[in-house]
């Protein structure tokens, strides 16, 4: 499952004043989804699949009859449903992520007290996947991209970045110009009150992982009212900057390929670079810069995609065996786990085509971010951060697309969600992606955030363990708000 795969620019917002409904109420240009059969997934047992498209203003704060989008919507209802609560709506994160898929795959991931409780419900958020989807970017600049070296020093490679993402970002801008910054959190999360209201539910119930969580604060602050229940796992703290936002994320990245290698030298027999995976990893990054391994077909494991493959491994520590191996491998010139790991990621399927994926995460990242960081600061960003997180820093301030994007922006707010409910937040403290610091800082934000700690590793923690799924169950059935300072042990 997609939780999230690249923590969100963030920024400082005025908080939101006033009643949204008249721009933004689920009634105005929407058209409510009519169900049918699900085309490409597979049955699931004891579970009925419906697919459904649902049509939305592209602006909320100004409808135009005709200028909609198409949102696409999956609903998995199991035929042991009892006693029936209403809709479970879900976002994987991104963002990017699949709704649709997510809420196919934890048809059957879930615990069964929410299952036979709720119909669960996900969306493609405008601009992912079949909700009217963004696409710019060539497969071939995407390979050029992951490929790229993450750490550019010289100023020719770095100057061949900076083109190369401005070539991306312009072929954003030429094909949707006006409509770029439509494609924001804030329209998405006004999107979602119009799903709340197409499935019936006077009230929302929400699990939102990583940027998922960004998703449900922004309309936490926008609809307080509308909520039953909001679960936030992988939480964004809305309230920082893009930079610090960066640099928190390559501050979590080091973290946790530090537990990485504290577990790779305590398990030598599962991990085939030990005793020291960083010294391990260090090593294959240098040597892809100037002796790739390639393989069948021409396809060379540069620095990039042994980087990307690296990132992909450390959203959760099943994958940890996987990086080792890898790595292992490439040593004795077999790079094909490399690309596995790094393919899953990028979601670049055998043929050399891609999802849409960061077509619509740099889409929804650059719309919401009015502070992005310029092309000179990033050049300096990187050597300072190159010291101070000697893996992942210098590639964390290079957010060359966001720096170039041709188009305006539109940020979400960032304040308490005034007259809403309370709403647990969750965060790992091992987490890489979303670091574990800013759960009790979106907890604190929204004013009625309840935390919940996993003392585990890996992006996100629901439904991980008995610990953690008790208190978020109690709380999605029964309205149970976990203690506070509630911490789960890792098993």
């Amino acid at each position: 499952m997609l939780a999230g795969c690249v923590s969100p620019p963030t920024r400082w917002a005025a908080p939101m004043s006033g009643d949204p409904a008249p721009s933004g109420s689920a009634s105005a240009g929407v058209t409510p989804p009519t169900w049918g059969p699900c085309e490409g997934y597979r049955d699931v047992p004891n579970v009925t699949l419906e697919c459904g498209v649902m049509k939305v203003p592209q602006d909320w704060n100004a409808p135009v009859q005709g200028k909609t989008f198409d949102i696409a919507l999956l609903r998995a209802r199991s035929s042991r449903q009892s006693q029936r609560i209403g809709s479970l709506v879900v976002n994987p994160g991104g963002p990017g992520g699949s709704g649709v898929d997510l809420a196919y795959y934890l048809s059957q991931g879930l615990p069964n007290e929410i299952v036979w409780k709720f119909d669960i419900v996900g969306f493609d958020p405008r601009g992912v996947g079949k909700s009217s989807p963004v696409e710019c970017f060539s497969d071939e600049d995407l390979d050029t991209n992951f490929g790229f070296d993450p750490d550019p020093v010289s100023d020719a490679a770095f100057n061949e970045l900076v083109a190369l993402t401005r070539r991306m970002a312009q072929s954003c801008g030429d094909k949707y110009g006006d409509q770029l910054p439509l494609f924001s959190t804030e329209q998405a999360a006004r999107d979602m009150d119009a799903i709340r209201a197409a499935v019936g539910d006077e009230k929302l119930t929400y699990l939102g992982y990583s940027y998922g969580t960004l998703l449900g604060a922004t309309y936490a602050q926008l609809f307080p009212t509308k909520i039953r229940a909001l679960v936030l796992d992988g939480a964004v703290d809305p309230t920082i900057s893009s930079v610090a936002s960066s640099e928190g994320q390559a501050k979590g990245f080091e973290r946790a390929f530090t537990n990485f290698s504290t577990w790779c030298a305590s398990n030598a027999g599962q991990c085939p670079i030990a005793p020291d995976a960083r010294a391990a990893a260090t090593t294959a990054l240098a040597a892809a810069r100037t002796a790739p391994v390639g393989q069948t077909g021409g396809r060379r494991a540069t620095a990039g995609w042994v980087f990307t493959a690296i990132i992909s491994s450390l959203y959760s520590e099943t994958r940890w065996p996987d990086l080792a191996s890898a790595l292992s491998d490439l040593q004795r010139g077999n790079p094909k786990g490399i690309f596995e790991l790094a393919d899953s990621y990028a979601e670049r399927d055998a043929q050399g085509k891609y999802s849409n994926l960061f077509d619509a995460n740099l889409a929804v990242n650059c719309a919401d971010d009015d502070e992005s960081i310029t092309v000179e600061r990033a050049r300096q960003l990187q050597a300072e951060w190159r010291v101070k997180y000697p893996l992942f820093g210098a590639s964390s301030a290079l957010n060359l697309v966001c720096a170039q994007w041709p188009g305006k922006r539109d940020p979400y707010p960032a304040g308490k969600a005034e007259g809403a409910p309370p709403i647990v937040v969750v965060g790992t403290k091992g987490d890489p992606a979303t670091p574990y610091e800013q759960t009790p800082a979106l907890a604190a934000m929204l004013g009625v955030g309840v935390v919940l700690t996993w003392e585990g590793e890996g992006h996100t923690a629901y439904p991980q363990t008995s610990c953690i799924n008790k208190a978020v169950n109690d709380y999605l059935v029964s309205l149970k708000v976990p203690p506070a300072g509630q911490s789960c042990p890792a098993r």
